[in-house]
């Protein structure tokens, strides 16, 4: 186990560049992760609720007066 961290030590966190630099790219994948099930928990909870998914009812009502 000591071999392991020394490795992710060696390999992450002994260069500041390094450490920083993955340090902001986990954070930017976080975000995407979290807005992704954020965004697909709001669409599911809120299903035909949401302009997306009745827009289709009155386009065609518009279409239809002109």
């Amino acid at each position: 186990m000591a071999g392991l961290s020394q490795l992710i030590y060696q390999t992450f966190i002994q260069r500041n560049a390094v450490f920083l630099t993955t340090i902001f790219a986990s954070a930017f994948a976080f975000e995407i992760a979290f807005d992704t099930a954020s965004n697909k928990i709001w669409d599911s909870i809120n299903r035909g609720r949401q302009w997306k998914d009745i827009r289709h009812k009155y386009i065609k009502k518009d279409e239809e007066e002109e």
